[in-house]
């Protein structure tokens, strides 16, 4: 009877399985879900399947052959592959260096206590990037034509035309010049969160030892804007990589091809390697290229980034 009881008060003492904790637990992981089943299809499945497949020789139609390294060897002995990834590191450059600039620029002076129409500035600088890129494209396209706006203003300054469409640097200065315009008031908001973000008390404090405006951007703002720069300098180079549908659509409009040497980025010769050239495999190798060096590139940014936060807070010790 003793032990009936014992027993009986041992199995009464265990936890149930489905504690409170646990059901509330699975309820939140039944409703985020839905995010990890898409990431997992649409993000995870297609990064592995590009790394398997950069290692097979595949036409989209026929069976897979195994040709190991061959499609690595084949792309970096192509002298095209190292154009497109000399033209996506000088477009890349052209096109973020300034953006960062005039964006930095811009939010300062949205900042600014004496600018008026504040509101309607953001929404007009923030407009560039929800329009559609091809119709931005487009427009550009018919600006940098060879008898485009201008060409036109270069001649009426008794300069020559440039050649935009077919040029060497004439494309790429299109190009990162769309970039630029479509990306510079994006990034201006960010930084416009960033200033909005230092106690103002800094800067009555500094006006009270007399520092000026210059000496106000140097000492306070810059220093504690540098997150939001290392973000933007990150988000604007991983983007410069992957750079395609202005170059794809401009040099396709002019008639000289989306492959053409002068402008042909990175991407736009994988894309000519898989649908053009039906060579799956060396576009996955491709792929599996870009990743590496976006990866080599972000890891220098935050190095970067980092031996600058290093010599800071060393400076103030």
């Amino acid at each position: 009877m003793a032990e009936t009881v014992i027993a009986s008060q041992a199995r009464s003492s265990k936890k149930p399985f489905l504690t409170e904790q646990r059901r509330s637990r699975m309820t939140a992981y039944t409703f985020i879900s839905p995010f990890f089943i898409l990431f997992a299809i649409f993000g995870l499945y297609p990064i592995f399947f590009t790394i398997y497949l950069s290692f097979y020789k595949w036409d989209a139609l026929g069976p897979m052959k195994y040709v190991g390294m061959k499609n690595y060897d084949l792309i970096t002995s192509d002298p095209t592959f190292w154009i497109s990834f000399g033209n996506t590191l000088i477009m890349g450059v052209m096109g973020t260096v300034p953006q960062l600039i005039i964006a930095l620029l811009l939010a300062v002076m949205l900042n600014s206590a004496m600018t008026r129409f504040k509101k309607t500035f953001r929404v007009l600088f923030f407009m560039p990037n929800i329009t559609s890129i091809v119709a931005v494209t487009l427009v550009f396209s018919t600006l940098f034509g060879n008898n485009g706006m201008i060409n036109w203003i270069l001649n009426g300054l008794g300069l020559e035309s440039v050649a935009f469409n077919s040029g060497w640097w004439g494309v790429k200065i299109a190009i990162s010049t769309m970039v630029m315009w479509r990306w510079t008031g994006y990034n201006a908001i960010i930084f416009l969160s960033g200033l909005q973000s230092i106690p103002m008390d800094l800067y009555e404090a500094a006006r009270i030892d007399g520092a000026n405006r210059r000496q106000q951007l140097a000492y306070i703002t810059l220093p504690l804007l540098k997150p939001f720069i290392v973000f933007v300098t990150l988000i604007s180079t991983i983007g410069a990589l992957q750079l395609f549908t202005e170059p794809y659509v401009y040099l396709g409009q002019s008639g000289t091809g989306s492959t053409r040497q002068e402008g042909i980025t990175m991407v736009t010769y994988l894309y000519s390697e898989a649908f053009r050239n039906g060579f799956f495999g060396t576009a996955a190798a491709t792929a599996v290229m870009l990743f590496i060096i976006t990866i080599i590139f972000s890891m220098i940014n935050m190095w970067v980034s980092g031996r600058m936060n290093g010599d800071t807070e060393g400076g103030k010790a």
